[in-house]
């Protein structure tokens, strides 16, 4: 018998006597003993009903089943209509076995699911689209449907329900062949621009043109935005990350590799409290992932985060975010505060989670607002969550154990409301002014819809009403969508972001600040320059950001005015990190120009400008240097394919690393060091704080090794390794098929990551 396994039958003895203590202050039915013994030990796949009486929830809510199988099957998203239907993800050839062979068959679908009785639950499924090979996202758009199946991002027209012309909207949505880290989300923000977990691209639709921008790489799986807009996401060992601003700034420069206020660290704070022993996590033997319960202790497969805006659940939960942990089966709250700029956040509970189950295959992977103000839960209902990429020997045993390989077949969507509530879907009719009249509805679900419905139908009618809404101070969230409205259905005036400008709440004056972009030309500009320069000179530390980041729409009709409005903000604000990083969001290609500008009004080498310019100096510098990846390219073809799956989307395409996910290669004395160091992390895994090029990066999670992946041979890794080493700024040697078979063999079954200080013996 395997010791991980003695050790789980120890807890699991331990387990059953203590089991019902922690839930006795908890909302939930009773549990019986038995029942949870049985779930935990053997991992039985449940009925709907069992899975929810497996549910441990906070008090004065419950859970409310929507759809299972077999009317749905494998959902990873769904999205609702203006009739209240939910149109669904299913990627049912997700993992198909614990070797995650046969993913590449074509049986994904887009369905739809409808509540015919109105008893709310879905009664009928119609199949939309079938055929997909591993769909992960969609978006409801004027009369069709944004569908993501990597790595194509397609937008079908819609007739009946059924789909017709079909539009290559991007050839290139996902890059790489990993699941778990592909472009996803498809979210229509307040903006009106499509934004997703994963990817520095966001989309929009004109007519019949769609337009592509680049934006700010933003997460892993799912996304959200509160009321104002602004974006929240995270990776799998995060809890909540987000922007401080709206999403469509500061992404102007490429050669800026930090902007401050955005991809921000909102809650810190990644312990996570299941009910249950959880040693079914890829690194579930390694010391300090699972306490001494067995139980898992950080986030590991942290997704699909959702700011809540419905009004069902009151006051309390106003400002909270909920986050789907489906390694350890639960769901967790977190309130979220607001000082000036800046959004932080902590745990809802000590101890405890708003959701958690006993049930091993309760896999929350997404969650949503909803149009009756519940809080939707989407779950994937299966054993294996941890894709065949990174999958250890250790988990595999851990699914054989527990027999978590079948069924793939299942999923469930539920609601979760207060209880003796009753909330239905808004009504949402054609007719303008009831729309109109929506963007003042308590649930930010149904002002979303409205807005989107508005702008989706050309409904020019409503623009008198939406106009009337911007006089109406008192009322700030109905006067925003009424903005963005206009902003869509292209009747926006100039003269009339005037007065928002000058409006003395600030909310508001960011939003005119930032929509400001989308009206402007060479005709209506000049007014606004005495405007903003006037905001400058009263040194607003929240309103300056704003200013820097539209100086590139006056730039574009007048350079010189562009460039005093920024010398004015470097005199206002030259200590704000803020400012500082919108001003230099402006000046792509002339940073050394303007560095000597910088110098010119201060000297000092030290001040936050002058470090932040140099810094953007030096990437620029190291950008020119990169290797020519075409030649790369052909010399390690199967080395730049993997290491777009497996490497680039935790340490970016430029090689320097995401914040708050993964540390650079770039410049990185682990890359072009030692060669048996480098090949063992590759192999093996790297956990723990880490040094590079003179800085620490703590409280990245783990970095998991694919040495353990049957389908990657040592020539992929050898050509992997050695692309890394020479491209960007690294110039080292080459890493041979032989050199990787030599550490392989000499750490033959090691199950656990290197730490620092194994790797500095070596």
């Amino acid at each position: 018998m395997k010791p991980y396994f003695i050790i789980f039958l120890i807890s699991l003895a331990f387990f059953s006597v203590s089991c019902n203590q922690d839930d006795s202050s908890r909302g939930s039915h009773e549990l019986d003993s038995t029942f949870i013994n049985h779930l935990i030990e053997n991992a039985p796949p449940l009925s709907p009903e069992d899975a929810i009486r497996s549910m441990v929830l906070e008090e004065g809510f419950e859970v409310k089943l929507v759809a299972s199988e077999p009317l749905v099957q494998s959902p990873v998203a769904i999205n609702f209509d203006d009739k209240g239907r939910i149109w669904v993800v299913e990627m049912e050839g997700y993992m198909p076995t614990s070797d995650g062979s046969g993913e590449e068959v074509p049986n994904g679908k887009i369905v739809i699911l409808e509540d015919k009785d109105n008893d709310g639950v879905a009664d009928e499924r119609k199949v939309f689209l079938d055929s997909l090979v591993l769909p992960r996202a969609l978006s409801l758009i004027d009369d069709g449907i944004l569908v993501a199946e990597p790595p194509y991002l397609w937008y079908f027209e819609i007739k009946d329900d059924r789909p017709t012309t079909k539009v290559l909207v991007d050839s290139n949505y996902t890059e790489g062949g990993n699941v778990e880290a592909q472009s996803n989300g498809l979210y229509r923000a307040l903006d009106n621009w499509i934004y997703s977990g994963g990817s520095n691209k966001r989309y929009r639709k004109v007519g019949n043109k769609w337009l592509t921008e680049r934006t700010h790489l933003r997460g892993q799986w799912g996304i959200s935005q509160d009321d104002y807009g602004r974006l929240y996401y995270n990776n799998n060992s995060q809890n909540i990350l987000g922007d401080f601003f709206l999403p469509g700034l500061g992404s102007n420069n490429p050669n800026q590799q930090r902007i401050a206020g955005f991809n921000e660290k909102i809650v810190s704070d990644v312990r996570v409290f299941p009910i249950r022993p959880t040693p079914g996590v890829n690194r579930g033997y390694q010391e300090n992932v699972l306490d001494d319960k067995l139980r898992l202790k950080t986030f590991t497969a942290g997704s699909g985060p959702v700011f809540y805006r419905g009004h069902l659940f009151g006051k309390e939960y106003e400002n909270n975010a909920f986050v789907g942990e489906p390694a350890a089966n639960l769901i967790k709250r977190n309130i979220l505060t607001k000082d000036g700029l800046n959004i932080s956040g902590e745990q809802a509970y000590e101890e405890k989670e708003f959701l958690a189950s006993y049930d091993e295959r309760f896999r929350p992977v997404t969650l949503y607002d909803g149009p009756d103000g519940a809080l939707y839960v989407v779950d994937m209902y299966r054993g294996i969550i941890q894709h065949k990429l990174f999958l250890t020997e250790y988990l595999k045993g851990q699914i054989d154990q527990r027999s978590l390989e079948k069924p793939i077949n299942y999923g469930r969507i539920y609601k979760i409301v207060p209880k003796k509530t009753s909330s239905k879907p808004a009504k949402f009719p054609i007719d303008h002014k009831k729309l109109v009249a929506l963007l003042d509805n308590e649930n930010g679900w149904v002002r979303d819809k409205a807005q989107q419905l508005i702008i989706d139908k050309n409904l020019t009618a409503a623009a008198p009403l939406l106009k009337k809404n911007l006089a109406n101070f008192d009322k700030p969230l109905t006067l925003i969508h009424s903005l963005w409205t206009l902003e869509g259905l292209n009747m926006l005036k100039p003269s009339e972001i005037m007065p928002l400008i000058n409006s003395a709440e600030y909310d508001i004056q960011a939003q005119a600040l930032t929509v400001m972009a989308s009206v402007l030309d060479k005709n209506t500009y000049k007014p606004f320059v005495p405007v903003l320069k006037e905001l400058t000179a009263k040194q607003d530390s929240l309103l300056n950001p704003y200013i820097a980041y539209q100086v590139n729409t006056i730039s574009k009709f007048d350079a010189t005015e562009g460039m005093n409005l920024l010398i004015d903000l470097v005199k206002t604000t030259p200590e704000d990190l803020y400012t500082v990083d919108a001003i230099i969001s402006n000046i792509e290609g002339k940073e050394a120009d303007f560095y000597k500008k910088a110098i010119a009004l201060n000297p000092d080498t030290n001040a936050l400008l002058n470090k932040r310019l140099e810094t953007t100096l030096t990437n620029i510098e190291n950008n020119k240097s990169n290797a020519n990846i075409n030649s790369l390219r052909k010399k390690y073809p199967r080395g730049v394919s993997l290491f777009r799956r497996t490497c680039q989307p935790c340490h970016g395409e430029d090689g320097n690393g995401i914040k708050s996910l993964a540390p650079p290669l770039n410049n990185s004395e682990w890359v072009t060091g030692d060669k048996e160091r480098l090949i063992a992390i590759v192999l093996y895994g790297l956990s723990g704080p880490v040094k590079v090029d003179g800085k620490v990066y703590a409280d990245l999670g783990e970095m998991p090794g694919i040495g353990n992946n049957e389908d990657l041979v040592d020539e992929d890794i050898s050509q992997l390794l050695s692309f890394i080493r020479n491209y960007w700024t690294n110039t080292a040697s080459e890493i041979s098929r032989e050199e990787v078979i030599k550490i392989r063999n000499k750490f033959k079954g090691r199950q656990s990551s290197f730490t620092v200080e194994e790797l500095n013996k070596f």
